[in-house]
């Protein structure tokens, strides 16, 4: 009976113990789906005849990532049109910023066509007509140039790479036709 008793807790404690990274691997693989989905929310907005606070049909609305702030990130409407985000002139739209709570966080903000992930910042930004997106970035010390400003400035694609407590990977790829995907394990 004892012998008996001891193999279910052994096996009890497997199950429980492969459960809880199953379940993390779960919400992380959510949380990209949730950045995803707010970014297709800019893009929505961006696109259709959502009118800025401003009272303007023209403003492009964007999504800005920064790697200082690992656990927020922000939906805001470019009220300036320069196509970045701009604290104090551009507006959050509610119920941004979003928070990453739980241990979980932005990893990394890299450029898939040169292979780094060094990028500090990055602005994904959708205005009328087009479902396409105009993505600015920075890395180190440098400050972002507009892509809507700067045609050089403008990357083909953008990949947020999130982690988990247990650095398990999940990435958000934002392309500039407007395509959104999510990539688990990378």
């Amino acid at each position: 009976m004892l012998a008996v008793v001891t193999i279910l807790i052994v096996v009890s404690s497997i199950v429980l113990a492969n459960n809880n990274r199953f379940g993390g691997k779960i919400l992380l693989e959510n949380l990209a789906y949730d950045i995803a989905l707010s970014i297709r929310q800019a893009q929505s907005y961006g696109i259709s005849v959502q009118r800025s606070v401003t009272g303007t049909y023209s403003s492009g609305y964007g999504m800005h990532f920064d790697t200082n702030d690992d656990t927020h990130y922000v939906l805001f409407v470019d009220l300036n049109r320069n196509g970045l985000f701009d604290t104090g002139i551009d507006r959050h739209i509610p119920p941004s910023p979003y928070a990453i709570g739980r241990g979980f966080k932005i990893d990394a903000i890299c450029v898939p066509a040169d292979g780094a992930c060094n990028v500090r910042q990055a602005t994904i930004l959708f205005r009328r007509p087009e479902p396409d997106a105009a993505i600015s970035t920075a890395t180190g010390n440098q400050s972002m140039a507009s892509c809507l400003q700067q045609a050089s400035a403008c990357r083909e694609s953008v990949r947020i790479r999130l982690i988990s407590p247990r650095n398990d990977l999940a990435s958000v790829v934002i392309e500039a036709t407007g395509q959104i995907s999510v990539r688990k394990g990378e």
